[in-house]
């Protein structure tokens, strides 16, 4: 078997000791990614000459050799050569336009440091790290798995502003099973109102998390605004502000990954919209409501999903006008507003769901892509289909994929 890369984050729970060694890691480690991002910068305005890893692994030479910089030989140099390579990467991922270009680090936010084989020692299910004695204690949540059969090839040690500590340890797995075929097909509508709705007619309510919680947000955060900068006083208003959050995303991730997983489990093929979510916030009415409903999050989880439960997702063309669309005769609307939920065709007399009917006409969609042979793999932004990526103007009868 080929195998699959795979992570397991567990819950740490370091000593003193550690917590000393691992916090001074952190500390060089945001040292390391600043200087050498400010250094990069100063090196394109100047020279205008890209860098890759040797030249930013000979800056860091200089860098801890230089005075003021001599405490970076406290710590394991595996995390800080780890820093070089995942900058290189993220400037990678930006020139490749699959993310945004990389920013300085805050010691207020997630902590994390990264080990490769020579920075740590697997043994029995245990694990030690460079510049500790002991071994590292955490919580083993996967029953059904053995730790001590794992051989992990990176370990990421992370802390979150609210000071929960966690090890991920990245492993090869084999090729997982099959899931059995269930000879079903089903469009997804993401919406606002509702998380989504199905050419089934199920409706998957949101959870409007941060909604509930956004009265003890403001009022945390108001607390900390008053607080004193650098004050113990103030770290502990803004630890209660990151636990509200950390709830808050918790529960998020949680809805998305049961949602994506039934999804994937009850269908052989799963069909939704390629949203442009960017944009979409960009509407100060809707930002927060669509951000909670975490969107991206939840087509990054079908797509891995599917592709290891032997899955099809169909991402089909964002500008085909599915709410707009006659379901029943083809009939496409010249305008729908955004509050009409319900709405009559003028050709075959049907009465639509908006949404459901959306559904219907994503699946439709989905259905004439596979027949067509398209290609319904894809990867980053960008959409490999028959449909065409340009706006089409509304016409009267079934719209041509």
């Amino acid at each position: 078997m080929s195998g699959v890369r795979t992570a397991y984050k567990c819950r740490a729970y370091p000593t003193s000791e550690q917590m000393a060694v691992l916090n001074r890691t952190f500390g060089c480690v945001r040292v390391v990614w600043n200087q050498t991002l400010a250094w990069r910068h100063s090196r394109w305005r100047t020279e205008q000459v890209p860098t890759n890893v040797s030249q930013a692994s000979a800056f860091l030479t200089r860098l801890k050799q230089s005075e003021d910089h001599a405490w970076l030989n406290e710590v394991s140099a595996v995390p800080l050569q780890q820093v070089l390579r995942t900058q290189q990467r993220d400037f990678a991922n930006f020139f490749a336009h699959r993310a945004r270009y990389p920013r300085y680090k805050s010691r207020h936010g997630r902590q994390s440091a990264e080990y490769t084989r020579s920075g740590f020692r697997w043994k029995n299910g245990r694990l030690w790290l460079a510049k500790t004695d002991a071994p590292l204690a955490f919580v083993w949540s996967w029953p059904d798995i053995d730790p001590a059969e794992l051989h992990p090839t990176t370990v990421t040690i992370s802390r979150d502003p609210c000071g929960r500590w966690y090890v991920s340890l990245a492993v090869e797995a084999a090729d997982p099973d099959r899931v059995p075929p269930t000879g079903a097909m089903v469009g997804v509508d993401l919406g606002v109102k509702d998380f989504a709705v199905t050419s089934e007619g199920e409706r998957i309510t949101k959870p409007r998390l941060l909604e509930r919680k956004a009265r003890n947000l403001a009022r945390y955060q108001r607390r900390m605004a008053r607080k004193r900068r650098g004050s113990n006083n103030r770290e502990k208003a803004r630890a209660k502000v990151a636990r509200a959050y950390r709830k808050v995303g918790a529960s998020r991730s949680d809805f998305l990954h049961k949602t994506s997983t039934r999804l994937v489990r009850d269908h052989d093929v799963i069909v939704i919209e390629d949203l442009n979510v960017k944009g979409m916030v960009r509407n100060r009415t809707l930002a927060r409501a669509i951000s909670d409903c975490g969107w991206g999050e939840f087509r990054r989880c079908l797509e891995y999903k599917c592709e290891r439960a032997g899955r099809t997702l169909v991402v089909i063309d964002r500008w085909y006008p599915s709410s707009k669309t006659c379901s029943a005769c083809g009939h496409v609307l010249a305008e729908l507003s955004l509050s009409s939920r319900h709405w009559t065709c003028p050709d075959c007399g049907t009465r639509h769901d908006r949404d459901v009917n959306a559904a219907e006409n994503i699946l439709a969609a989905g259905r004439a892509v596979t027949a067509c042979g398209g290609e319904v793999r894809h990867s980053g932004d960008r959409v490999h289909s028959p449909v065409k990526q340009e706006h089409r103007p509304a016409r009267v009868g079934i719209p041509r994929l």
